[in-house]
């Protein structure tokens, strides 16, 4: 199994921390290795582009160089859909415009920075556990179950669109869907859960507009919550800390500023995993969520 570059970005040493906990606890107990990307940077986030979008595109590269010419690794593993967002758009803008390659190497030679040459992957975190384990491996690690809890599973705007970034997936079987994402399904269902239809799995949280325009967030993510209702689910899984946050804050100001109150709990695939691996819910976060699952996890046998 090959060892990767493990990129948190900004939000999982932030409101996203159970997410990196979790997912630090995880890796360690399924035998995966992952050094931490050294002296990395911001990946630009949704703000920088709109000062100059290679700006973002540069930042983001400069975390592939890293990895390749200081720690000598061709993977940067990223658990924020936000980051492998924008570290996959700049793998592809590299790839596909000279223009872009050469201002990228150009700012970093400017700024006595690694330069990048295009040689290094990126991949998602549900990714890299389908690629060293798949489900038959998660299978063979588990020591508990997750007994049937009934889950939708969450993936956001952001971890399929826009498709042209994302070319390893869409290709046939074994490859990740743009359309109809499954891997999250995939590893849950092999730890126990039973996976609902969940319409909604692609849709946006608004997590853009929290700041902007409070109340379509809180539409926006309580047509999710309520959709993950009406399809039978008891637990959201999330794989972005930004959706993550967004479920968990706006499930209670629409319940607070609109009267309006849902039921499911929300928890990050990473904790799910790991309780199936007999993780404690300390360890893995828990009692950091605002979503509070302990009794609904007691009550189904899970813990």
């Amino acid at each position: 199994m090959a060892k990767v570059a493990y990129y948190p970005g900004c939000a999982l040493e932030g409101s996203g921390g159970p997410y990196d906990r979790s997912t630090r606890v995880l890796v360690k107990a399924l035998g995966l290795e992952m050094e931490n990307l050294r002296d990395w940077n911001c990946c630009g986030a949704m703000e920088v582009k709109n000062v100059h979008p290679m700006l973002q595109t540069y930042l983001s590269a400069r975390n592939m160089a890293i990895a390749s010419e200081q720690m000598g690794m061709d993977t940067v593993m990223a658990p924020c859909n936000g980051c492998y967002h924008n570290l996959k758009k700049a793998e592809y803008e590299t790839a596909t415009s000279d223009d872009a390659m050469n201002t990228v190497q150009d700012l970093a030679r400017k700024s006595d920075d690694p330069v990048y040459s295009g040689d290094v992957r990126t991949l998602h975190l549900l990714e890299w556990l389908m690629e060293e384990l798949g489900p038959e491996g998660i299978k063979q690690k588990m020591t508990k179950s997750l007994n049937g809890l009934k889950i939708a599973n969450y993936y956001g705007c952001m971890y399929t669109r826009p498709r042209q970034i994302f070319p390893e997936k869409d290709n046939g079987p074994g490859s990740e869907s743009s359309y109809q994402p499954h891997f999250m399904d995939d590893l849950l269902g092999a730890a126990g859960g039973v996976n609902v239809d969940f319409p909604l799995k692609t849709s946006c949280c608004g997590g853009a507009h929290t700041l902007s325009d409070s109340d379509t967030s809180t539409q926006l993510v309580l047509n999710l919550l309520q959709s993950a209702e009406d399809s039978g689910a008891e637990v959201i899984a999330t794989e972005c800390p930004t959706c993550h946050s967004g479920l968990e804050m706006h499930q209670v100001r629409a319940e607070t500023e609109f009267g309006i109150k849902t039921d499911v709990k929300v928890l990050y695939f990473t904790q799910l995993l790991g309780l199936a691996m007999g993780l404690s819910p300390r360890k893995l976060g828990i009692h950091e969520n605002v979503s509070d699952s302990i009794g609904l996890l007691k009550e189904k046998g899970v813990l």
